[in-house]
């Protein structure tokens, strides 16, 4: 489910972002103020809306199934992690010339696509990535969304084990904290790499 959540996401934010530096300037700020707001809107908030979109009477695609509730989960995980995902990759672009890039693909007779994945992506690897671990760190310390959608996910399971074993709790949190703890190095990581680069020869 991460992993998916980091796929879609990044595939909905990289292109959002570059358009809207390149043709929308004028547009980055309700842009941002949209992507700020699952930091508002409490996700318990989120999920009792959803509930009300997606119940099982209605006639909306994804309900009838347990892979179209994972979807619907999927799409919350996206929503909530949306304002670090932008803000990473919207950073990593502020470093590099978008028209500039988009005029030299375009001159040589790249399309849309080609600009896309051969010229933004590659230069704005380190804040896709940095999105990438924040995503992950979100969705393993996640509890609201999939227990009021009844999945399972790493976060129902061990308010499940806690409430019924005495020792496998504290193993869960350990490996949970050093899951979020290694991504939160790796980001680091990649923030120091990504400023270090442009110096080298």
């Amino acid at each position: 489910m991460a992993i998916l959540t980091i796929i879609f996401g990044v595939l909905l934010v990289v292109p959002t972002a570059y358009w809207v530096r390149l043709r929308l300037p004028q547009m980055r700020p309700v842009v941002e103020f949209i992507t700020l707001m699952p930091l508002v809107i409490p996700a318990i908030v989120i999920v009792f809306g959803y509930l009300r979109l997606y119940n099982s009477s209605s006639y909306i695609p994804f309900t009838g199934s347990a892979r179209g509730t994972d979807l619907l989960l999927m799409f919350s995980f996206m929503t909530l992690s949306l304002p670090y995902m932008y803000r990473s990759v919207d950073t990593a672009m502020r470093t590099i010339d978008v028209g500039t890039l988009t005029e030299a693909a375009q001159s040589l007779g790249a399309s849309w696509p080609t600009i896309m994945f051969k010229c933004i992506f590659p230069n704005v690897m380190s804040g896709v990535l940095s999105g990438a671990f924040i995503t992950f760190a979100i969705v393993i310390g996640e509890f609201t969304m999939p227990s009021l959608l009844n999945r399972p996910a790493f976060g129902p399971y061990l308010q499940l084990i806690g409430a019924n074993r005495a020792y496998e709790p504290p193993a869960l949190a350990v490996i949970a904290f050093a899951i979020t703890w290694g991504c939160m190095v790796l980001l680091q990581l990649v923030s120091r790499f990504s400023k270090s680069a442009p110096s080298k020869p």
